[in-house]
């Protein structure tokens, strides 16, 4: 089975750039952009996968974590809700979340699921975490950005990230080790990061770090998974772009290549 796994946030704030007039301009480039990717990995399951409360990463990280995250604003948080409540009402789509767990362990959890249950799945995001993931499971990553698929390093992804840090989630890295410094030290001998992390200030960060961007597997455990199975509402879905103005998706050819995208899983 190929299985497809929709970072869900990730994917609705990529849709604030492009068509940027009128009041549901994200909700349009969202289900605009959303039937491509469908098409392009052609899948049999699909997820879409919602952000819970990383509460032991803020604990961990003293309310440090993701901090620096600047709102994008009421107008936009408006467009995101609708968007994953149209999701959830009218397309056929898993919507699963963690509501103490962050959408990358939800993904990762699944992927290794699916994995185990001889899947193929492809996961599409920009975000780099899910580097991790790469090289021994059957998984890809698409960036929707780059329009491509990242290649996995030579070296473990954790720790290069761990030693150089994370400024995108406000996770400080080791003093003085940057991009280069850190994939010194992942190439060369093993002594040679031994030796650097001997230092008891850098191994404190460094740890800490580790436990911040390793992703969480809880596929011992899924009780606290929200889910819901979506199904394909034509009839409600074309109200709602009619109802929103979204007359270009509506005519006959485009509306038609639109359902025949979704039909069947």
């Amino acid at each position: 089975m190929k299985v497809l796994f929709l970072d869900a946030y990730n994917l609705i704030y990529r849709a604030r750039s492009g068509y940027t007039k009128g009041e549901y301009a994200v909700i349009y480039n969202f289900f605009r952009g959303i039937r491509p990717l469908v098409e392009k990995f052609a899948p049999d399951k699909v997820y879409f996968v919602l952000e819970g409360d990383p509460k032991f990463r803020a604990k961990l990280s003293e309310g440090n974590y993701k901090a620096n995250r600047v709102s994008a604003g009421d107008d936009f948080h408006r467009q995101k809700a609708s968007i994953i409540n149209m999701v959830s009402a009218m397309m056929p789509f898993s919507v699963v979340k963690h509501p103490e767990l962050e959408c990358d362990d939800t993904i990762a959890t699944l992927v290794y699921k699916h994995h185990n249950e001889g899947d193929e799945s492809t996961i599409i995001s920009s975000d780099s975490d899910f580097i991790q993931l790469l090289g021994n499971m059957n998984v890809k990553l698409y960036n929707p950005v780059r329009k491509l698929f990242i290649e996995p390093p030579d070296y473990d992804y954790v720790i290069w990230k761990a030693l150089r840090g994370d400024a995108t989630d406000n996770i400080p890295g080791i003093p003085g080790c940057g991009d280069k410094t850190a994939t010194k030290l992942m190439t060369g001998e093993p002594k040679i990061l031994k030796e650097y992390l001997a230092q008891k200030d850098r191994i404190k960060i460094f740890e800490k770090n580790v436990h911040l961007i390793r992703l969480v597997d809880f596929s011992n455990d899924l009780s606290m998974l929200q889910y819901t199975n979506g199904q394909l509402d034509t009839d409600m879905l074309r109200e709602t772009f009619s109802d929103l103005g979204f007359q270009s998706m509506l005519k006959e050819k485009t509306w038609n290549k639109y359902i025949k995208t979704f039909e069947g899983l």
